[in-house]
């Protein structure tokens, strides 16, 4: 048995490979889990608990499947669908998780976080991070008619596209010494994460270990740990 985690799918409905691996993934090789960390950005985008499009059905019944058949899945929110709520988690039978987290895995404390918070030199998208969580910002997104969210969502990522396109490729991966604050400040000597799409493993100074997971494109990208330690896979 393992614990699985898996982050940046960006769920698309059909339009993407990833939503079937997923949906492959879960009936297998999650059924045989201890348990699965999702990592934020299962989707491309959430326009809130109470409109959930046609295309996330077929993954949102995967899960209620997984979850009932007595395997825990925790989700933690990505930078795309921070507005998942507790009526997602009722319905897929998913645990939320706070960004950041400690969980126990297999007697080592470790640290649990979608990653955008480690991307510290990345001011401009920081500001607006923060922006967007605001809980006057939420409310009043989600008081438009769902048309005016898809509107508003799509904007949002065509503005990020651009951004991106401009950005030194350093401003869009973590910074080393964020990484070792968030170690030292959460007492912890392990840190699994997703975000920056770069999957590796990395030993740190003082023996310390960072786990970046991959995003899932033409394949799955799992990180497995056990009692023997944890490792990077693809299917």
């Amino acid at each position: 048995m393992a614990t699985l985690f898996i982050s940046d799918l960006h769920l698309q409905g059909e339009r993407t490979a990833a939503d079937a691996l997923l949906r492959r993934f879960l009936a297998q090789r999650a059924a045989a889990a201890d348990a699965l960390y999702v990592l934020g950005d299962l989707f491309e985008a959430w326009l809130g608990d109470d409109f959930v499009p046609p295309e996330y059905q077929d993954a949102v019944d995967a899960l209620r499947t997984l979850t009932d058949s007595g395997v825990p899945v925790y989700l933690m929110h990505g930078n795309r669908d921070f507005l998942l709520g507790e009526g997602f988690a009722r319905r897929t039978g998913c645990r939320l998780l706070a960004d950041p987290t400690v969980i126990d895995l297999y007697g080592r404390p470790t640290l649990l976080t979608h990653g955008d918070l480690l991307c510290s030199d990345d001011l401009a998208y920081q500001t607006l991070r923060r922006e967007l969580r605001a809980p006057q910002w939420a409310a009043a997104f989600l008081a438009k008619p769902p048309q005016q969210r898809q509107e508003l969502a799509q904007q949002l990522r065509e503005q990020s596209r651009q951004e991106v396109g401009r950005k030194a490729a350093y401003l869009m991966d973590v910074n080393p010494t964020t990484v070792e604050s968030y170690l030292h400040d959460y007492g912890v000597s392990r840190i699994i994460h997703g975000h920056t799409h770069r999957p590796a493993i990395h030993t740190l100074p003082h023996g310390g270990q960072r786990l970046t997971l991959g995003a899932w494109e033409e394949q799955a990208s799992i990180l497995v740990c056990d009692e023997e330690g944890c490792r990077l896979e693809t299917s």
